[in-house]
């Protein structure tokens, strides 16, 4: 596993798409996040159908073709200077194949961010693009609009990531040592989902994978888990960053359910890192040389995420 390109940061007046490629969009959040970014100094822009909904599949906001067709267009024109995504939920999957990768690519790197169920797309970006991504907060999501803590981790990772190359686990070492390599990852049942996907990455050797999940009972971790190792898909993983696992039942028993499937991998796993599916979440990159010291509870970037 190699770094992936790292995208330009951010500067005052930057133009920011903002689309929707799964799940529907609250009106209100989505107003809401806009004026933040607009307090940023930034200039966003909203695709076409990011307040669409499927007309017969409400948990989509839109078609396929539309959710696409908004990606695609935000990726290639060059006026934008990062895409974002305004929320998670389900569809990311739907759309995915009907991207035209070669043009994308064409448009050159650029920063994208959304987290959830878009960590289909940060593996899709990973391969296809070999781009560096960031697993971070999405522009109409509860959390963005309402903590301080996640607005200000985005905008100092978008603005000046040379500040937040250190984080730092709220957590003990599930199991100790350290390790590089470099980072990938995102929701656990998204990347158990993708396996054998023609736009997912086949392994995460040489890499230290940051997951999380949410509403998951912890048989259902276990099942996914039990799955990336029975595949090989974790073999040669150097180490684990375990982020939040919010309605993951209760912590004691989920923590003994990732000690009993990790544990045997003989690497540094380390819990409670602030990103994911909670108050506060940090934004993460993916593609990045780093080192996971267990002990210390640290995750070191060896360069900012943005050039």
């Amino acid at each position: 596993m190699t770094e992936l390109v790292r995208p330009s940061r951010l500067g005052p007046g930057a133009r920011v798409a903002v689309v929707a490629p799964s799940g529907p969009v609250a009106e209100d959040r989505l107003q809401a996040g806009l004026d933040l970014l607009r307090g940023w100094d930034l200039d966003p822009v909203v695709a076409p159908h990011v307040l669409d909904t499927h007309g017969e599949l409400g948990y989509l906001a839109g078609s396929d073709a539309d959710r696409a067709s908004d990606l695609q267009r935000a990726w290639c024109d060059f006026s934008v200077d990062a895409v974002l995504c305004a929320r998670g939920g389900y569809g990311a999957q739907r759309m995915v194949d009907l991207l035209d990768w070669e043009a994308m690519r064409a448009a050159g790197p650029k920063v994208f961010v959304g987290f959830s169920d878009v960590t289909t797309l940060h593996q899709a970006f990973a391969t296809r693009l070999g781009l560096v991504t960031l697993y971070g907060p999405a522009a109409a999501g509860a959390d963005f609009v309402k903590n301080t803590v996640a607005q200000e981790h985005l905008r100092a990772t978008l603005f000046s990531p040379e500040t937040v190359r250190t984080l730092t686990s709220r957590g003990p070492a599930l199991v100790p040592g350290r390790a590089r390599g470099v980072t990938l990852g995102g929701c656990l049942s998204l990347l158990a989902t993708d396996l054998g996907t023609r736009h997912a990455r086949t392994g995460a050797r040489d890499g230290l994978l940051l997951i999380e999940d949410v509403g998951e009972q912890p048989y259902r971790v276990d099942r996914m888990l039990t799955q990336l190792l029975r595949t090989g898909w974790l073999d040669g993983v150097r180490g684990i960053a375990l982020g939040s696992w919010a309605g993951c039942g209760p912590y004691d028993v989920l923590r003994t359910v990732l000690a009993d499937r990790l544990g045997g991998l003989g690497v540094p796993v380390v819990e409670e890192f602030g990103f994911g599916h909670c108050e506060g979440a940090w934004t993460m990159p993916f593609g990045v040389r780093a080192e996971l010291d267990a002990d210390a509870g640290t995750l070191t970037l060896d360069e900012p995420a943005l050039r």
